[in-house]
């Protein structure tokens, strides 16, 4: 299906040619690709190697944009600079916590008033569908504070980050990046009836993410494929580009894209972009649209892909392996039931579907699953589905043409425009329940599962036509493809958009008014104050986790803690709750201890100088920070007193800098796993506030395990000065203050 190409490659004459064999340029390659005429346009540093980013617009969802205009208001804000949306898709259900959620809600309204912003009402669109109809178009950068900010097939290159770097561009910072890899996605061929833009992304992911073939490059999109593929079709797989680790993507453009913008009554977004004859890439995916099968993602990631055809022949062992997996990615002491037990007759029984959210919940999708289950009855078995279109304008399409009417018929649920099934918050499964969904990622607890209380249910991503498919197989897991009387997904949708939804939108972009007051419920707290990096530290290891990839959603769980979002005392009590429920205590006795420092009392600084040395913790991980770019997975660390995180290697640029943002060391170690370190283990780093002024980067750390003394040689490359300056400040609050 998918071939790579690595070691350079160059585009000419629409041929793929590997660097060693052209004699062509490399430096003059790289700026005939679409990337980087998109970021010249928007790097004012003067230097293309060091680039220094504003973007066009921002958004944010309402478990993110309360902390980000609270951390921006402590800085000096005093209006929005740039387009700023704030949408209500995530804690729209209002459902934990009380009031809580609604308070944010309303603070998002009282903020864009005061400093003019877009507020889009709870229900009305989620934030990535409501960003491309509104304002993605060719030769844009958009920013915003959800991992899964992708409008690459517009032309768009937008990036996911964490709430800090937002706030950056709120107080007309830059993002400053290395100018990233650029790696060409080639598609070619058209995809067969019944496979749908969910395989296409599985496949990608599963050639690319464990290799690292993408991480932190911008993935680019070109060739004859493109055309065969719909504009919900190219989103679809644009929007999964995240669980590559990709920095971001951008796609060629054409009539399709054009016929979109013009649809959506924006027609002057449009913009013609392909890469130039003689274009050089970094490495290259070759992509044979006409070879995809119908995928399926296992618990417990994305990138656990296999055909369905591959499933359904392996079945029994395959789901083993996720029995196996199950009891250390959730943490658990006790075995759960195996998932064998659901395979009946030769062929394996999922208990729910769900089609939602950015990667599911567009109008083709809908409609393609509408079409295969044509209003036949789902019967009144264990089975469910559910539908939430990704905006009202969506659900209204959907009601015109009628395929609303058959999917209510055949016995789905429709929704409203929610995010909650993306990550633990809408149609929690019952326990040992597989839920089968077009969603964008299967983590554990994405689910809503509760191992502490004895809940544990799965997720496996597949396309709404396979979960169509299956739904009329009474959830047996079924490839669209079997279906002989399924069409092929047309490259052209004529789709009708009707705005008199966003009649509800609070449009105040540009029209700040600093005498409207800003609301403020009894949940939204201000950040605690935090202290300038010591001369030297003493890190106690809170937490140590060996896994492979420790994910934002194991740091921070996602589900019920979303309504703490706004309130960092509260919320940093969940940190690391299902992955190491001791980690939140050990912090706080070592925050305790620095407390009493700072105090002048006698504090455990294992005969350090108390006058020089900082008391701290760290969590160490091999390869931290997958997924989400919620902040929250750093700053909780912060809250309770964090001062470093000790890995191999972070997993992504965001979460990395999340970390830095929050005044923490994002120190990496070579082969940590074999130091064997645990918690309770200490770090003495003598000289690190000097270290940090200047521009060194490798530290001789002590590692101090009970009576044994270890070198730990600890390094801090690649940091800018600015990085270094706010880590030296306490955080970014401070750093602008």
């Amino acid at each position: 299906m998918i071939q790579i190409i690595n070691g350079g490659v160059f585009y000419q004459n629409g041929v793929l040619t590997p660097a060693a064999q052209c004699a062509l340029s490399p430096e003059e390659g790289r700026k005939k690709t679409i990337a980087y005429g998109i970021l010249a346009a928007h790097n004012i540093s003067g230097d293309m190697r060091s680039l220094k980013l504003r973007f066009d617009a921002m958004a944010s969802h309402d478990i993110t944009y309360v902390g980000i205009i609270q951390t921006a208001r402590a800085s000096g804000l005093e209006k929005f600079p740039l387009p700023y949306v704030l949408t209500n898709c995530h804690n729209s259900l209002c459902a934990v916590g009380g009031t809580i959620n609604e308070d944010d809600h309303v603070f998002g309204l009282s903020a864009a008033k005061r400093y003019g912003g877009e507020f889009v009402p709870a229900h009305q669109s989620v934030i990535h569908s409501y960003m491309r109809e509104m304002y993605a178009g060719g030769g844009r950068m958009i920013l915003g504070s959800d991992s899964h900010t992708r409008y690459g097939a517009y032309g768009t290159m937008a990036i996911g980050e964490g709430g800090p770097e937002l706030v950056k561009q709120l107080l007309c910072k830059t993002y400053d990046i290395a100018y990233p890899r650029v790696v060409g996605v080639h598609l070619t061929g058209r995809p067969r009836a019944g496979v749908g833009p969910q395989d296409v992304a599985l496949a990608i992911i599963g050639a690319t993410f464990k290799q690292g073939t993408v991480k932190n490059s911008v993935m680019e999109f070109f060739g004859s494929g493109v055309a065969a593929l719909s504009m919900d079709y190219r989103n679809g797989v644009d929007v999964m580009t995240t669980e590559t680790s990709c920095l971001s993507s951008v796609w060629q453009t054409d009539d399709t894209v054009r016929a979109s913008l013009a649809a959506h009554g924006r027609a002057d977004a449009y913009r013609e972009l392909a890469p130039q004859d003689g274009a050089y890439y970094d490495a290259v995916l070759q992509v044979d649209l006409s070879s995809v099968e119908p995928m399926i993602a296992l618990p417990f990631h994305p990138s656990n892909v296999y055909t369905i055809r591959e499933f359904n022949e392996n079945a029994e062992e395959l789901l083993h392996a996720v029995d196996e997996n199950a009891a250390s990615a959730l943490g658990l002491k006790k075995q759960p039931e195996s998932l064998t037990k659901k395979i009946r007759n030769g062929r394996f029984y999922a208990d729910q579907g769900v089609i939602a959210g950015c990667s599911g919940g567009t109008y083709q999708n809908l409609v393609k699953a509408a079409e295969i289950l044509g209003g036949k009855p789902l019967g009144n078995g264990s089975f469910w589905l559910s539908c939430y279109p990704a905006s009202q304008p969506v659900l209204m399409e959907l009601l015109r043409t009628g395929a609303l009417e058959k999917l209510i018929a055949s016995g789905a649920s429709v929704r409203s425009a929610f995010c909650g099934p993306c990550f633990g918050a809408g149609d929690v499964p019952a326990n040992g329940a597989f839920s089968i969904r077009h969603s964008t990622r299967n983590f554990p607890n994405r689910e809503g599962s509760k191992p502490a209380d004895g809940q544990v249910a799965y997720v496996a991503l597949m396309d709404s036509r396979s979960i169509a498919a299956s739904a009329l197989n009474g959830g047996a897991i079924t490839p669209a493809t079997e279906l002989a009387e399924l069409t092929e997904d047309p490259s052209f949708v004529d789709y009708h958009f009707d705005p008199a939804p966003y009649e509800r939108v609070y449009r105040g972009v540009g029209k700040p008014d600093p005498e409207q007051p800003l609301v403020f419920g009894p949940n939204i707290a201000d950040w605690p104050a935090q202290i300038a990096l010591p001369e030297n530290l003493l890190i106690t290891v809170a937490s140590a986790i060996y896994d492979p990839v420790t994910t934002t959603d194991e740091l921070i769980p996602s589900g019920e803690t979303s309504s703490y979002r706004s309130n960092p005392l509260r919320l940093s009590e969940f940190a690391l709750s299902r992955k190491d429920p001791a980690y939140v205590g050990r912090a706080k006795a070592v925050l305790a201890q620095e407390m009493l420092r700072r105090e002048g009392k006698p504090a455990d600084l294992a005969g350090y100088d108390p006058a020089t040395t900082g008391l701290g913790s760290a969590v160490m991980a091999i390869r931290p920070g997958d997924g989400s770019a919620r902040e929250q997975a750093a700053s909780c660390q912060r809250v309770l007193g964090g001062v470093a995180n000790l890995c191999e290697d972070f997993a992504t640029k965001r979460y990395r800098s999340n970390v830095i943002n929050w005044g923490m060391l994002p120190f990496t170690v070579e082969n940590i796993a074999s130091y064997n370190i645990q918690p309770g283990d200490r770090v003495y780093i003598a000289g690190v506030r000097k270290a940090l002024q200047g521009d060194t980067e490798r530290l001789e750390g002590m590692l101090l395990q009970g009576d044994k003394i270890t070198p730990l040689p600890l390094k801090l490359e690649h940091l800018t000065r600015e990085e270094r300056d706010v880590i030296l400040s306490g955080c970014l609050i401070n750093y602008y203050a």
